[in-house]
């Protein structure tokens, strides 16, 4: 799966030393000289994480990741900061940052973080990926389709489904049939985890 590490540093020598680092090892990086040129790329959908400078002019690190959370971003952050403290540690961690590096980094720590990193992105994504088919798969039910769902997961028999719904027990077994189809689902336990992670994901209101 192809991959973009964002290299985010207002110092000119570090940000070409860590992409020369990132293409020597295969990866590709795309690398802004300013926070604001950053926040304001088209990002492109794939697995990406972000070496992000800690302390730049105007817009610090931290607001950096405030701002992708509140665009619904969920890209692992690596923060590289040549002034680390142990206040800001434990602030970046609690913030969600995925490591904390110091300048000068070792050219193995900072890869092996980028390499965990993008495996993180990538469940993500896929995680992302498997949602969206899961909706458009519930989405594809008709309204009578979505009742025998609700009411299957609840437990009920095929026969008590026909009494509540008023309709033969015939007519709701062609339309569980056609539940387990359109929901890929193999059995009820099937089911059941696919109705969970719908309203699990749901935004809150």
């Amino acid at each position: 799966m192809e991959h973009i590490v964002y290299v985010v540093d207002d110092d000119h020598a570090v940000r070409r030393s860590v992409v020369g680092l990132l293409e020597s090892a295969g990866l590709n990086a795309l690398d802004f000289s300013s926070a604001e040129s950053f926040l304001q790329h088209p990002f492109d959908d794939l697995p990406s994480c972000i070496i992000l400078d800690m302390q730049m002019p105007a817009i610090s690190g931290f607001e950096v990741a405030d701002a992708l959370r509140a665009s619904g971003r969920e890209i692992p952050i690596i923060y590289l900061t040549g002034h680390g403290t142990i206040p800001m540690t434990v602030k970046a961690m609690k913030g969600g940052a995925y490591e904390f590096l110091t300048k000068p980094v070792a050219s193995n720590d900072l890869l092996n973080s980028v390499d965990q990193a993008l495996k993180l992105a990538q469940d993500n994504t896929l995680q992302r990926q498997e949602q969206y088919s899961l909706k458009q798969r519930h989405l594809s039910l008709t309204p009578r389709e979505q009742e025998v769902l609700q009411l299957a997961i609840s437990g009920l028999l095929n026969k008590q489904i026909a009494a509540e719904l008023g309709v033969s027990e015939i007519t709701v077994k062609v339309h569980r049939r056609r539940v387990m189809e359109k929901m890929q689902a193999r059995s009820l336990a099937d089911l059941v985890r696919a109705a969970e992670r719908l309203t699990r994901n749901q935004p809150s209101e």
